[in-house]
């Protein structure tokens, strides 16, 4: 084919793939609203089963049609602009269904619930926008892996809204589930480098005065005094998995969603507890050598503070009964307990 003809070729691409650059456009002001958006206030007549039902025909047509997009550029020739157009509208229309049945979703339904669903479907706008980027980068290929890829992205985030809670108290239960893991990875992480970790020194000949000066530098390694003080410290970020997973055992057997003050609660649990992993990764991540104990220090106060004001919304909430006031109290002690002893060891050593 000489240029001339080429060039043709490409013009004559460029404006049949027109309409797929206009959606493209259309999705990410699309994504962008609802990433960024707030959902509607309910008027009263809201109903989450109806919510539900509507939004998983919805995502399964979008997932159909994504599906359809692909396959129309999956062999040469392309789509004609007139086809594009037709697939451009669908896939479009779907979408705005998908955004609009998200703003459905009120906030007196709960906030992580409403969080979670609003992920959930920034994830397959991504995808459906990822897709389109992909398409319009390489129209006049056969199918290729990124375009596998893309597509199957779309059905990967289509297919997760089977999964996700169904109402705020799994919602709560799902993050709540996965802070647990976070606290018992960053556990293992610091019991595993404590097993590993020696004296780098320990194979030098004790005959040599110099090298027997260099053991003093402890900037890559624990003294004696470093893991006693580290083991205190995991007192506290083992009071911190416990409270974790007391609490989700009681949000499980105890939680409402009956009313808007019991999702409320169910939330103000949600947003305490978010903050618990990370102060134990700074507490931890502070614990490496060289240490520092007024880093030390100040991330130990805080996450006994961050444990702290999660035992006391505990304790006014409705999954706290009568029976789960004996483990708050124990934890409460715990958190004291573990914060003195690490505070009079730095102390000593200060």
């Amino acid at each position: 084919m000489d240029s001339a003809a080429v060039m043709s070729a490409e013009n004559s691409c460029g404006d049949s793939l027109l309409p797929l650059r206009n959606l493209l456009n259309a999705v990410k002001c699309i994504r962008d609203r609802v990433r960024d958006g707030e959902s509607n206030e309910s008027n009263g007549d809201f109903n989450l089963p109806n919510f539900w039902e509507t939004m998983t025909q919805t995502v399964k047509a979008t997932s159909q049609e994504a599906t359809k997009l692909s396959l129309a550029f999956s062999k040469p020739p392309l789509p004609s602009e007139q086809d594009c157009e037709v697939l451009a509208e669908s896939i479009q229309k779907s979408i705005l269904a998908l955004s609009t049945i998200y703003y459905w979703l009120p906030k007196s339904e709960g906030i992580t619930l409403r969080k979670l669903v609003r992920e959930a479907t920034v994830e397959v706008l991504d995808g459906v926008v990822q897709l389109l980027e992909i398409l319009l980068s390489s129209p006049l290929q056969s199918l290729s892996q990124e375009q596998l890829t893309s597509t199957g992205g779309v059905w990967a985030a289509c297919d997760q809204f089977a999964q996700l809670p169904r109402d705020n108290r799994t919602a709560v239960l799902h993050v709540l589930s996965s802070y647990v893991g976070m606290v018992k990875d960053a556990l293992e992480e610091m019991n595993q480098a404590l097993s590993e970790e020696q004296d780098p020194f320990n194979d030098v000949l004790d005959d040599d005065e110099d090298d027997l000066d260099a053991r003093g530098n402890q900037d890559t390694y624990w003294s004696q005094s470093d893991r006693q003080l580290i083991s205190k410290c995991l007192g506290l970020i083992k009071a911190s998995g416990a409270c974790l997973r007391k609490l989700s055992s009681a949000v499980n057997k105890n939680g409402k969603v009956d009313t808007p003050h019991s999702v409320t609660q169910l939330d103000d649990l949600a947003d305490i507890t978010r903050e618990i992993s990370p102060g134990v990764d700074d507490l931890i991540l502070s614990l490496y050598p060289p240490i520092d104990c007024s880093a030390v220090d100040q991330n130990v106060c805080k996450l006994a503070a961050i444990l702290r004001k999660t035992l006391e919304i505990t304790r006014s909430c409705h999954v706290c009964l009568e029976a789960d006031v004996a483990w708050v109290q124990f934890l409460e002690g715990a958190v004291d307990h573990n914060l003195q002893e690490v505070k009079s060891l730095i102390g000593g050593s200060s």
